[in-house]
């Protein structure tokens, strides 16, 4: 099963919470330090919460597809790499409490999109340094990520 997934950078946490548990009828599916997932079953959404500056406006972190398994991780970059689309690879990677296998491309305003698999949870946030968590990456791809790599979800 495959589904949709909407990060956005919230400036209170808590009241996002409390909000999408309403609107969608479910509570989070993962809740962390300043993090919160939705794994909402109806519309198929995967909604990611990251705390954010307090004050600020809610926006778009990332875009995101959530797949079954690595294979179709690899054929989503096969995919993607075929259609001419500039795409980086991130295997064994630790993003938002969980170990994943994903790759990245970026939309022509330059929103970032992963395809990922969750292989397990993992007990941080970030993972590795110089990592693209959640931005996707900026060097390897002709537009730079809208947000600077190495920060996370």
């Amino acid at each position: 099963m495959s589904r949709v997934q909407l990060a956005l950078r919230v400036p209170d946490l808590a009241a996002s919470i409390a909000f999408y548990t309403k609107l969608f009828g479910t509570g989070p599916a993962k809740l962390r330090d300043g993090y919160a997932n939705f794994a909402v079953t109806e519309p198929p959404l995967k909604l990611v919460l990251i705390e954010g500056a307090a004050g600020e406006d809610t926006r778009m972190d990332h875009l995101g597809v959530e797949v079954a398994t690595t294979e179709a991780v690899h054929t989503a970059t096969t995919r993607l790499a075929e259609a001419g689309l500039a795409t980086v690879e991130e295997n064994d990677t630790t993003c938002c409490y969980a170990l994943q296998d994903k790759v990245w491309v970026h939309g022509p305003g330059r929103e970032p999109w992963e395809v990922y698999v969750v292989k397990a949870d993992a007990d941080t946030l970030a993972g590795q340094q110089g990592g693209t968590c959640c931005t996707g990456p900026s060097e390897a791809v002709t537009e730079p990520s809208v947000t600077a790599a190495g920060t996370c979800c």
